[in-house]
């Protein structure tokens, strides 16, 4: 049986609230027009790997905030388990449109862990962005671009805000 809006717990609530943030392309939109056509990485590959990092960034930014509540791994394994489904009916929807096999859950899953490793690597990194900027950059084709630097930068650090903000609007932090 379906469960309706109205039987939901807070916390299904919750996850579904973050997946459609998670999912929603308005600010991958904007990010993308705030990139000069002069930039060294192709456009396609940026907001595509926005996507991505944003995806990503809800699922690090809900284990970071909620790191010491109940509410931690049964929100995360909400969200996870829509981002897999979701994943699931792109990789099949993308193989039979380009006749390539392509598990999105585990492109998520290795820039996840590029991410944290790149993370772990600075050890000491007080502002997370700054860490994620580059690495963003790497992710499409060229780590030095200014351009998809700050375009990493901004997803990661918004995103992480926005998600804080919903969290304090539900009473979770």
């Amino acid at each position: 049986m379906a469960t309706t809006e109205e039987n939901k717990s807070p916390l299904e609530q919750a996850g579904e609230d973050l997946f459609n943030f998670a999912i929603d392309r308005e600010d991958v939109k904007w990010l993308l027009s705030q990139i000069p056509e002069e930039t060294d990485v192709q456009i396609s590959t940026v907001e595509y790997e926005l996507q991505i990092l944003k995806i990503i960034s809800v699922g690090w930014g809900t284990a970071y905030l909620l790191e010491n509540s109940p509410n931690k791994t049964p929100l995360l394994e909400i969200y996870w388990k829509a981002i897999y489904e979701f994943s699931e009916s792109l990789s099949e929807t993308t193989g039979l449109m380009t006749g390539t096999d392509i598990d999105y859950f585990q492109v998520l899953k290795d820039r996840l862990d590029l991410y944290v490793k790149a993370l772990s690597d600075q050890g000491d990194a007080s502002e997370p962005a700054a860490v994620i900027g580059p690495e963003f950059a790497g992710n499409c084709g060229n780590r030095d671009d200014l351009f998809a630097f700050m375009a990493g930068s901004k997803m990661f650090v918004s995103t992480i805000s926005r998600v804080k903000e919903y969290f304090e609007k539900i009473n979770l932090i």
